[in-house]
């Protein structure tokens, strides 16, 4: 039987959810002809498009957010859209629940144990959830591995060069379709970054989220992570990082100074004022307005928005040569404060990525490697 290749979701989807997540701040007048607009597009899709949309809010993990404000904005009309989001939101709002009982369970059998343990990650998209459980604890990994298999039954999936490399492990539970990773004392796609996890938890805060309490890093360590996985490793926003950032400035729960003294500490400042600056021009697009960022930060930024695109369901950094400056800038800096285990560690991450990639190309999968 012919397999027919898997389509990414198409830019119209990004740019109609984009519409749904990020508000215009236009005069009353012309805002309520752009939701007019907006409501019109949202009413004529067929279920092809209604579907392409809901893929690409699903990955980019904001579902729940814009099929709440899909079905804000149609109000009582539009039956079957109406229809589709509702179940939609139904199905999401499930999977939610059950990944949020395993984790409260998973953090009492931590605390239980004595182990310190903060949530990162997955979190942040609140009341969205991410794909996988992200924890993060300075225990040894011998005694995770010893917890997660005697309270939870769990299995440890295959670790890749980048797994060993970073510390961490993930778990297969039965009964939870996500994996839980456990980030054991080092951040980084090679582990590099000691500097944000030896004060990751001490800086962290308890939050209640879902009914639940739970330790969450704090607004800096967030922005610092969100900054390793989209400038450093992945190379690519998902819309949930643009949403969640500009929230976060929206309320003005960013201390820049203290953002800037961390991330320089860490010899990542140059890249979170470019995700910063990213983010703002993002939103600004839709909205009117960018985020308030200080001249500062604006001065730090390598690049700014002008230079993403769209490819294969999200919004894409170049590497070269924009992302591979940030790296080098990262090493250097690295290497200029002493740090020679770091350095080192983070001196493999070219040879990672060029073996995933011809990994992938050899394969078509970069599985045990990245």
């Amino acid at each position: 039987m012919n397999m027919q290749p898997v389509q990414a979701p198409t830019r119209k989807s990004l740019n109609l959810l984009s519409r749904l997540l990020i508000p215009s701040m236009q005069p009353s007048s012309a805002l309520a002809t752009a939701a007019l607009e907006l409501k019109r597009e949202v009413l004529s899709l067929s279920r092809v498009d209604f579907e392409d949309m809901l893929e690409l809010a699903n990955s980019n993990h904001v579902a729940v957010r814009g099929l709440e404000s899909l079905l804000s904005l149609v109000g009582e009309e539009g039956v079957e859209i109406r229809e589709w989001a509702t179940q939609a939101l139904s199905n999401e709002r499930a999977r939610i629940e059950t990944a949020i009982g395993y984790l409260t369970d998973i953090r009492h059998s931590f605390e239980k144990r004595g182990f310190r343990v903060a949530v990162i990650k997955s979190l942040d998209h609140w009341p969205d959830l991410g794909s996988d459980l992200d924890l993060f604890t300075d225990e040894s990994g011998e005694r995770v591995i010893d917890l997660m298999r005697e309270q939870f039954n769990a299995t440890i999936a295959s670790r890749s060069w980048g797994d060993r490399l970073a510390s961490k492990w993930n778990f297969a539970i039965p009964g939870l379709p996500e994996l839980v990773e456990v980030h054991v004392g080092r951040l980084g796609q090679t582990g590099e970054q000691g500097a944000i996890a030896s004060s990751l938890i001490n800086r962290s805060r308890m939050v209640v989220v879902g009914g639940q309490t739970f330790r969450l890093a704090s607004v800096s360590d967030r922005l610092m992570i969100s900054t390793l996985q989209r400038m450093y490793r992945h190379f690519y926003f998902r819309l949930c990082d643009i949403v969640d950032t500009a929230a976060l400035s929206d309320t003005d729960s960013i201390d820049f100074d203290n953002l800037r003294t961390c991330a320089s500490d860490a010899g990542i400042w140059e890249g979170v004022a470019t995700y910063l600056l990213i983010v703002s021009d993002y939103v600004k697009k839709y909205r009117g307005s960018g985020l308030d960022l200080p001249q500062y930060v604006r001065n730090s930024a390598r690049f700014a928005e002008d230079v993403v695109f769209y490819a294969r369901g999200f919004i894409r950094v170049p590497i070269m040569p924009q992302s591979v400056r940030l790296y080098s800038s990262q090493l250097a800096g690295v290497f200029r404060r002493g740090q020679l285990h770091n350095g080192a560690r983070l001196s493999l991450l070219p040879w990672l990525a060029t073996a995933a990639v011809v990994g992938q190309k050899i394969t078509g999968s970069d599985k045990g490697i990245w």
